[in-house]
């Protein structure tokens, strides 16, 4: 097989050597006296029809010198002729005359070939010569043993002299040098030993090194390797041919750099992170260290100060990860490079050499370069590129990479600024919409947690409280706004005091879902222009109310997970009834739910971040609750931290609130129940009772009081009700007196004029008392009043 099958035509012999030229020989007088072969193919006349004839019938012109006068010259002489071929053909030739003189005769041997093809030759061999002389590339000979045997004159500059190499081992030449290209093994012993036994080239290895002849300046070589052989294929050896590629080997590795900075740099929207991203990228390949420091300002997301001394005090950030985040103090002198880079808003190179009359440089800093972080003509702060392995200070296309680094980072930097002023506003506002503390209730223990979700994604729009209702009810809700953002805590905001608006009415849940649905479905209305409708239309809501005197608790759901009940042994139930619709839909009604609940059952209103994740269904997450809610003679705060203890690790997807309460019954002595026939009669009755219970319950200096009050309620009742007056007294933190009766309309406060006989009764129960109203029930309605316990 041809050892060479791409370059069949390659012949580096010259078309006048004897293996190949069209020979003859001539004697003293010019006449052909030989023909060779190779000169019967050159111009086709046999050598029966030469020989013995004179060489100038084979000229096609008179060359004004004839073959006899080339012949009695004294040394070798070449000429251009041209010759008839046996075909009628003229046939230009390199003709070279060379005398042979002996004793016995004189003769001239005579080698021609085609003058195309000697030219052609001769340009071979000049590529040949500006390899070897000119060539940018390096030439390297090495023998079967690996050792250098010759090099170019490229190579020989590289070396600063390739003499002193000569039979040295490869390894010799660059010796703290590497193989930077990762597909081949990086060891060039290795490399070249597989292209000596294999014969297979090895081509395009990038190697680092500091060439003799530069020792200062890190240099990249394009490397290849191929292997010699002799006319037999017996190996020679091999040569190798670098070309130096620094500054494109630098360009492609600063145009990746600006590849990876723009996926990676500002993608987390957090002020530290995205300082630390930027020393990620830029080292080791720009920088052996990058440092970024910032104002407290700018890291706490508010805006950058104005008009302030260029060596004002900034933070050094610290840390690749949220655990090892930290900050320390740092400030420049007016006088120092850092200053001045702040001061003029433009970089600033400080070039350290390795050892300086005042010793060796700080840290082993060999160089610096200081770039101001720039966003909108604002500056944020300033990084700090250092080097101390590469001795090059940071040249121009350097220093301008760098710009565009810390360009990249401080739009980044400003960007996460601004995300995290509006999530701390958004945290403040959804904040401030949630209550600060719960009332303390005799009728519950409460407990409660909130988790934001993680800051990556936002705000969310969760929502709890707890209302305080009359007969020493409470009041119980729980709702989500889907989505996240500012939108939504506002749209929970809104929601949660309408809620509060609409339980101060005494609604029952089902009643108050479905106003509240009402109310939702107008602020979604396409021509709504407030900005929230988008957000409610992802609303659910969960709302009960607990009685302590019955154990009764209703609730009702808007698309809400219903609530987990764990009795006083433990015994987990959960609802049977599905929720309700999501408001805003219009839909469907809303049912209730009644329970009654032993004293001491614990009761989860929860929403479903507590519950579901990306990772699990919602039905593992109930189950999970569930189990924590068979723990239920725990105190409340830790089955709550157990609760949440449940939860995935990591960052959660969407806000999670729960809310626990352990249900408390009032007890038989601290509730009075009286029925009175419709006879103005029983009034009197109804203010005897209330005294005698009163001073029963120890709390006398409030009978004057709580019988005008319960007189005023129970004259009221008699004179519009049709059956029984029912008379209710609870000793709670307050005196609560509730009249119920079988009509439906409600008395109204009103003031009465100097000639009216009536109207009084309402005002001054209003003015005796705390708070009073009235609540509808299924049968009439309840007309209360809270007095104060002195």
């Amino acid at each position: 097989m041809d050892r060479f099958p791409n370059a069949a035509d390659v012949d580096f012999h010259s078309p006048l050597d004897l293996t190949k030229a069209a020979a003859a020989v001539l004697d003293a007088d010019g006449r052909i006296s030989g023909w060779s072969p190779s000169a019967r193919r050159l111009l086709g006349h046999a050598a029966e029809d030469v020989l013995g004839r004179p060489a100038a019938l084979l000229l096609a012109t008179d060359p004004g010198q004839r073959p006899s006068s080339l012949c009695t010259a004294h040394r070798p002489r070449s000429t251009v002729l041209d010759l008839v071929c046996r075909d009628g053909r003229t046939l230009r030739a390199a003709v070279t005359f060379s005398p042979i003189v002996t004793q016995d005769m004189a003769a001239t041997v005579v080698l021609a070939a085609e003058l195309k093809e000697l030219r052609c030759w001769e340009s071979q061999l000049a590529m040949l010569q500006g390899l070897a002389t000119e060539s940018p590339v390096g030439l390297t000979i090495f023998d079967t043993d690996m050792r250098v045997v010759w090099g170019n004159v490229s190579t020989d500059l590289e070396l600063a002299g390739v003499a002193q190499y000569v039979g040295r081992p490869a390894a010799d030449l660059f010796p703290e040098g590497e193989f930077i290209s990762r597909h081949h093994p990086p060891d060039e012993d290795q490399i070249m030993e597989h292209v000596l036994t294999t014969g297979e080239p090895i081509m395009g290895m990038h190697y680092r090194g500091r060439a003799p002849a530069d020792p200062v300046r890190e240099h990249v070589w394009s490397c290849s390797y191929h292997r010699l052989v002799d006319a037999r294929g017996e190996p020679l050896g091999l040569f190798e041919e670098s070309l130096d590629i620094t500054d494109r080997y630098r360009a492609q590795e600063r145009l990746s750099l600006l590849v990876r900075a723009g996926k990676r740099i500002g993608a987390s929207l957090d002020v530290r992170r995205t300082a630390a991203e930027l020393a990620d990228v830029a080292v080791p390949q720009l920088a052996d260290e990058v440092l970024v420091d910032l104002p407290p300002a700018v890291i706490e997301g508010r805006q950058p100060p104005t008009g302030s001394a260029p060596g004002h005090s900034l933070l050094r950030m610290h840390g690749r990860t949220p655990e090892e985040f930290r900050t320390s103090p740092v400030s420049y002198p007016p006088s120092s490079p850092q200053a001045l880079s702040l001061a003029t808003s433009r970089p600033v190179v400080d070039a350290v050499p390795p050892t300086s009359p005042d010793g060796p440089a700080p840290d082993g800093r060999r160089s610096s370069l200081f770039v101001p972080l720039l966003a909108q003509d604002a500056v944020l702060g300033l990084a700090t590129f250092r080097r101390s392995h590469n001795p090059d200070p940071f040249g121009p296309e350097e220093q301008t990479l760098a710009v565009e680094l810390t360009e990249r980072a401080a739009v980044g930097i400003d960007n996460a600024r601004r995300y995290t002023s509006q999530h701390a506003a958004a945290l403040v506002l959804q904040r401030s919409l949630l209550p600060q503390h719960l009332p303390e209730q005799s009728a519950v223990e409460v407990a409660y947690r909130y988790l934001p979700a993680d800051s990556r994604v936002g705000v969310g729009g969760d929502w709890f409280d707890l209302i305080p209702l009359s007969g020493a009810r409470v009041g119980l809700t729980v709702g989500d706004v889907v989505g996240h953002g500012v939108y939504a805590a506002a749209t929970m905001g809104r929601l949660r005091a309408t809620v509060r608006t609409l339980a101060l009415l005494d609604l029952d849940p089902a009643e108050l879902l479905t106003r509240l649905d009402g109310l939702v479905a107008q602020d979604s209305e396409p021509d709504a222009d407030d900005g929230l409708g988008d957000e409610a239309l992802g609303v659910t809501c969960l709302y009960a109310i607990y009685d302590p005197v019955s154990g009764r608790c209703v609730w009702a759901s808007a698309g809400h997970p219903p609530p987990i009940v764990a009795d006083a042994t433990g015994s987990v139930a959960l609802s049977a009834l599905a929720p309700g619709p999501p408001l805003g839909l219009g839909s469907l009604p809303y049912e209730n739910v009644e329970l009654s609940l032993s004293n001491g059952s614990v009761v989860a209103f929860f929403t479903d971040g507590v519950v579901e994740d990306r990772r699990t269904d919602i039905d593992s997450g109930i189950d999970r609750l569930a189990h924590v809610l068979t723990w239920q003679r725990c105190p409340l705060e830790e089955l709550c931290d157990r609760a949440l203890s449940t939860l995935p690790p990591g960052p959660q997807a969407d806000d999670a609130t729960l809310l626990l309460i352990r249900t408390r019954r009032l007890g038989a002595g601290q509730v009075a129940d009286l029925e009175l026939p419709p006879d103005p009669a029983m009034v009197a009755r109804a203010r005897t009772d209330t005294e005698r219970q009163l001073e029963s319950w120890g709390l006398a200096d409030l009978a004057f009081t709580a019988e005008l009050v319960v007189s005023e309620l129970v004259t009221n009742s008699i004179r519009y009700a049709t059956g029984p007056v029912m008379l209710r007294l609870i000793k709670d933190r307050s005196l609560l007196c509730e009249v119920s009766d079988n009509a439906h309309t409600a008395p109204h406060l009103r003031r009465a004029r100097r000639d009216d006989e009536g109207g009084r009764g309402l005002f001054l129960v209003a003015q005796m008392s705390q708070r009073w109203g009235t609540r509808y029930t299924g049968s009439g309605k309840t007309i209360w009043a809270e007095l104060a316990i002195p």
